[in-house]
């Protein structure tokens, strides 16, 4: 797949610090897995970095605090995934004062892989890539499944998007250091920083970071950036490490099961961040980008700030929107609200304009192929579709439906646009309900018993 990057309007600019707001709505959901249950109450005094929402399971992060102030309200409201979800809501003081019990660690370098699994599990780290995906159970494979290689991706594939050029471009000396802890945690013996080859000045910049810090990789250990093919979806785990080692992960399998973690560069600096510094995640580089956006940038804002701060620093919005997207065209989900806060997993907010948006009607699937065709998981898009849409969910799981990375491939070269991936993540539901009825009849079984 080759869709066009549309990058030029923020690939050359720089990223600069969001205005400090003076409210923020922070979710409680910020991860894949469990959302954090609240450990603060309205009229609470908090500082930044102070932990407002303890992990609800293994498969969960903390949240913490991003701006000083008091806990105004704790209650429902937009998240950027779609609906409504809980959220702590804080009114800043403006001082921007960090709380206290966070702190340095000059002789980071030396912390034992569980002193590095802790500080990344207290600072709340996920994906910064989009999925979210809790970074603390990424580094805890289980012994079964010796890692002997690190995949830090920058390939960024994703239209629009550039966040993450940025920071290669900007803070290369941290995300080696992240990668470097990263290798120690797993004890793998490999690191590789995988870019899309059209990004050149990302490639040189950290080629030279890597030959600059040699020093600070372990014995027997190297480290390597490697151009990839430019190519959608090249950014997804498996094909990156098919791309940059030639693995393949089985189907219904994980980059474990082939010896490799796969994290994002920003994940990776914030890693450096939470082990050297005691800093939680409680801001992160996003793009918001888009024709209709005046000044379209790169901000590192705080989570919980709301779209409608950074469009209005942005210079706000020219002529019509046509869809505003979180996330890139491809695998981003549109927004029926500006009134939506950062999360730790939004890599972007897209607008567009009307004459951008393709808003014609589904039409009868004509089999001409097109989706099975373009399929990075060799899976067939148009049977699995069917299947869901007669909830015949064990059919669909049969035929891939778990194997599918939402992509959007399918759907973007289908010529009677077929909402495709829409059915695939409603199958997806379909199938979570089942487990979770059969898991509840299983418990009501024992009780009984």
């Amino acid at each position: 797949m080759h869709p066009p990057t549309s990058k030029a309007l923020t690939k050359d600019v720089a990223i600069a610090d969001a205005r400090l707001p003076e409210r923020v709505v922070i979710p409680l959901r910020q991860s894949l897995g469990a959302p954090a249950t609240p450990c603060v109450a309205v009229g609470d005094e908090v500082k930044v970095g102070t932990k407002i929402g303890e992990p609800g399971g293994f498969v969960s992060v903390p949240v913490h605090a991003s701006i000083s102030g008091k806990v105004a309200a704790i209650g429902r409201f937009p998240h950027p995934s779609g609906g409504e979800d809980m959220a702590v809501v804080i009114e800043g003081d403006g001082a921007d004062t960090w709380d206290e019990s966070l702190k340095e660690r000059p002789d980071f370098a030396s912390m034992t892989p569980d002193e590095i699994r802790e500080a990344v599990k207290e600072a709340g780290l996920v994906g910064l890539g989009g999925a979210a995906f809790p970074t603390h159970v990424k580094l805890s494979p289980p012994e079964a499944k010796p890692i002997d290689a690190i995949i830090l991706n920058g390939a960024e594939c994703e239209p629009w998007l550039t966040a993450d050029h940025r920071l290669m471009l900007e803070r290369p000396e941290e995300i080696i250091e992240g990668l470097i802890l990263i290798m120690k945690t797993v004890g793998a013996k490999r690191g590789i920083v995988g870019i899309e080859s059209n990004k050149p000045d990302a490639v040189k910049i950290m080629r030279e970071t890597v030959k600059s810090m040699g020093e600070k990789v372990p014995d027997g250990a190297t480290v390597e950036v490697m151009p990839v093919q430019v190519k959608y979806p090249q950014g997804a785990e498996k094909q990156l490490i098919d791309s940059c080692l030639r693995r393949k992960v089985p189907a219904g399998g994980l980059p474990m099961d082939v010896g490799v973690v796969v994290q994002n560069v920003g994940t990776s600096l914030a890693v450096y961040e939470a082990c050297r510094f005691g800093r939680p995640l409680v801001k992160r580089v996003m793009t918001l980008t888009g024709t209709p956006v005046v000044k379209p940038a790169n901000y590192m804002a705080r989570v919980g700030t709301l779209l409608t701060e950074l469009v209005d620093e942005a210079g706000g919005i020219k002529g019509d929107i046509g869809k505003v997207i979180s996330g890139g065209p491809m695998m981003g989900i549109a927004q029926f609200t500006l009134d939506i806060p950062v999360v730790k997993g939004m890599s972007g907010m897209l607008f567009l304009a009307p004459d951008q948006v393709d808003d014609r009607q589904p039409e009868p699937c004509l089999r001409c192929g097109a989706c099975v065709h373009v399929c990075p998981m060799k899976i067939v898009p148009v049977m699995i579709e069917k299947l869901v849409m007669n909830e015949k969910i064990p059919m669909a799981i049969k035929l891939g439906l778990n194997d599918c990375i939402e992509c959007g491939s399918c759907a973007y070269v289908c010529p009677s646009k077929r909402r495709l991936v829409h059915y695939f993540k409603y199958g997806k539901y379909l199938a979570a309900q089942a487990r979770k009825k059969e898991a509840d009849r299983e418990a009501a079984r024992k009780e009984t018993s």
